[in-house]
Parts: C-alpha cells; structure tokens; sequence
C-alpha cells in the first residue's frame, strides 16, 4: 500500500488517523508541527499527506504552500485535516495547493474514500 504522513500537534488525532489508515494497509509517519512536516515530507517523500492548520512554529497553509511549491515535493497530495470549517478557509487551503480538504472530525469512512481516490 501507500506511505502516508499525518502532521497534527493533536495525539488524539494523529493516532485516531493512524489507526484508520494503518487498517487498511498503509505506512503511516507523522510530524507534529508544519516545520517538521515539511522535513519529513523531503526526508521520506510519501505518496500522501494529511495535514492539520492550527499548530506552532509553521501552521498548515504554510506547509502546504511549501510542499507544493517545492519541487521534491510539489507531486505529493496533501489533505488539509482541520476544524476550520469556514468556506474562506476552504478555499484558502485549496489556493495553498491542498487537492482536498476534510473538517474535523472526518469519520472513517470519509477519510478512507478521500485517501483512496487521491492514491487512485
């Protein structure tokens, strides 16, 4: 299956994440904040990653503006996984390069069929 990177500053989450995606076969890694995401995203260059917003040092919209804008890592899919639900954040998101964007909590089900289309 795929090598996925969860960058969350929640443990709740990024294990809830984990869980989901390991069950279906998945390598999953994480990162705890966008500065180490985006380290992690050069270091191991996963076919995917699901990204938070809100976390210190470098916020999601700024990592995801990062990977895709660089060109080890501009190829990589990036979900936005996040409670900002506001349609401006939607859009912002996508604008930073996001090919998706789920608001928390997205259930299994969601994240399964968003993973698998974009791995697809």
């Amino acid at each position: 299956m795929a090598t996925i990177l969860i960058v969350d500053d929640s443990a709740t989450m990024m294990e809830g994440h984990k869980r989901i995606l390991e069950k279906q076969g998945h390598t999953v890694h994480s990162a705890e904040d966008g500065e180490e995401g985006f380290a992690k995203a050069k270091e191991l260059l996963p076919d995917l990653i699901l990204m938070d917003v809100v976390m210190p040092k470098m916020n999601g919209f700024q990592a995801t503006r990062k990977i895709t804008k660089n060109d080890s890592t501009k190829h990589i899919p990036v979900i936005i996984v996040t409670s900002k639900d506001q349609e401006t954040d939607i859009m912002w998101g996508k604008r930073q390069g996001a090919s998706d964007y789920l608001i928390k909590p997205a259930d299994e089900k969601q994240l399964q069929e968003t993973v698998d289309r974009l791995l697809s």
